[in-house]
């Protein structure tokens, strides 16, 4: 163990003296003291068990009892326990990098499986292995788009996720990329590589999708896709998986996934596993299509994602398998009919909720948003995201039953 023990003073002036300089401080002359953290006023040391103690009664302030009708990207959604089961065992856990098929069959099974139910949800050929969420799953289809149609604008409708919006400007302008944001699809897109929409949008509104004349990039939340119609009129999709299962965890972890045209998938970033056979007919999967390139050569690479989201794919996977498609419909169809129930009572109340047509998000107007959320935060409801002083986005899932939607409405 001697080589990972902390450097002694000695090691250290000598290190500092090969590169010609005094002072470890020196190595950071470049940074201004602007952009450098201040000097940490730290406690003395805990032991162990002291430790403990102090985390726990910190922990202890945290109020986990709240009736959340938050949405926005991110839902509370039933977690069967026996997912944690499988997917904490140490096979899944430690094998991180597939490429060595050979000792990879249960992750690659695994990937090629998930792969296989987000094709038939989304109606696409082909889907990859995940990526890391669902921001970067729409930056990397414009990124794919512009690859294919060798065409270097993208159209991207503002009712996108705000969060995803910011990810999107960021990879664009790092490519060179001209974006344009709009309200409708404008009639002629054929100069454009793709357009880029939500379907439910950040709003909860489910729009009936336009044909264009470029790519269609659609962008969906999968667990609406258990009622709605797959978009099938796209050529790639995109989306976030949290919803498939996933605690929410304080915002994380969670996944994104991509799929899309057959003639398109080797353009699509991410892992691909495939079902193959061995020299002695058994069934065998491993990473196809893409180069390895794709993994550990950046100037060669369609994308720079090398590693992916698979573990967060297994819980989706054991997510899907263990409610099966009636399940997995019965979660859509009361998270649907939990919000517009909701939505019904609130209007009974004089609440106006702005959607024509929804899944199981809504917004909401009201006379003061701050006031309406603090007022049911009274009374332990999360009542929905602010999205302005007078609107409020609110989302219901299956975990919300008739009592807690009644105890909102006597809450106002």
């Amino acid at each position: 163990m001697k080589n990972f023990l902390v450097h002694d003073e000695q090691t250290r002036t000598e290190m500092l003296e090969s590169i010609g300089l005094s002072r470890i401080e020196d190595l950071f002359k470049q940074i201004p003291n602007a952009a450098r953290m201040p000097e940490l006023k730290l406690e003395n040391p805990l032991s162990e068990m002291e430790t403990q103690k102090r985390i726990k009664s910190l922990a202890k302030k945290n109020n986990t009892d709240y009736v959340s009708f938050l949405g926005g990207g991110m839902y509370n959604k039933f977690v069967p326990a026996a997912i944690a089961q499988v997917a904490n065992r140490f096979e899944f856990l430690t094998a991180y990098t597939p490429y060595q098929a050979e000792i990879a069959q249960g992750t690659l099974q695994i990937m090629y499986e998930f792969q296989t139910m987000i094709a038939r949800l989304t109606g696409m050929d082909i889907a990859n292995a995940t990526v890391y969420d669902g921001a970067m799953a729409c930056a990397e289809a414009i990124l794919m788009s512009v690859r294919i149609s060798k065409k270097n604008k993208v159209l991207v409708s503002k009712k996108l996720n705000p969060e995803y919006l910011d990810v999107i400007k960021t990879y664009t302008w790092a490519n060179g990329i001209q974006v344009e944001f709009f309200d409708e699809i404008p009639e002629n897109t054929a100069d454009y590589a793709c357009v880029l929409i939500q379907n439910p949008d950040f709003y909860g509104e489910i729009t009936e999708i336009k044909p264009v004349d470029c790519l269609l990039v659609v962008c969906v939340d999968v667990s609406t896709l258990s009622i709605l119609k797959p978009p099938t009129e796209a050529d790639i999709v995109v989306a976030d998986i949290q919803s498939l299962g996933m605690p929410l965890s304080f915002g994380g972890p969670h996944a994104g996934v991509m799929a899309c045209r057959e003639k398109y998938m080797r353009q699509m970033p991410g892992r691909l596993a495939g079902r193959t056979v061995d020299k002695d007919g058994n069934q065998a999967f491993t990473l196809t299509i893409q180069t390895r390139e794709q993994h550990i050569k950046r100037e060669k690479a369609t994308s720079n994602i090398c590693s992916n989201q698979a573990l967060m794919g297994l819980w989706a996977n054991l997510y899907l398998s263990l409610l099966g498609e009636k399940g997995f419909r019965q979660a859509g169809y009361l998270s649907a009919k939990n919000a517009h129930k909701l939505s019904e009572k609130l209007a009974a109340k004089g609440v106006e909720t702005l959607n024509d047509n929804f899944f199981n998000e809504f917004v909401i107007e009201v006379d003061d948003a701050d006031k309406f959320l603090a007022k049911l935060k009274s009374a332990n409801i999360i009542g929905g995201l602010k999205l302005d002083d007078k609107k409020v986005l609110v989302a219901a899932t299956e975990m919300n039953t008739d009592e807690e939607i009644d105890l909102y409405i006597k809450s106002l």
